[in-house]
């Protein structure tokens, strides 16, 4: 998901994990490079990985950094 305002612009990535925080979620973000083609438009970037329990059926981690 991808969020864009004036000022700033976030990329949500959301994963369902067996039980534990895995970290997927951010680390997809990174890997994939979602980030990059919104560089240079002189905003910050803030990426935010959510993850949910399959097994408990709510957020179980919430990650973000700033690019």
């Amino acid at each position: 998901l991808t969020v864009k305002l004036p000022e700033r612009i976030y990329l949500f990535e959301f994963k369902v994990v067996a039980d534990k925080p895995e970290g997927a979620a951010l680390a997809q973000l990174r890997a994939k490079g979602y980030a990059e083609k919104y560089r240079g438009q002189g905003v910050p970037v803030h990426l935010v990985g959510i993850e949910f329990s399959k097994r408990q059926r709510t957020v179980v981690a919430v990650e973000s950094e700033t690019e």
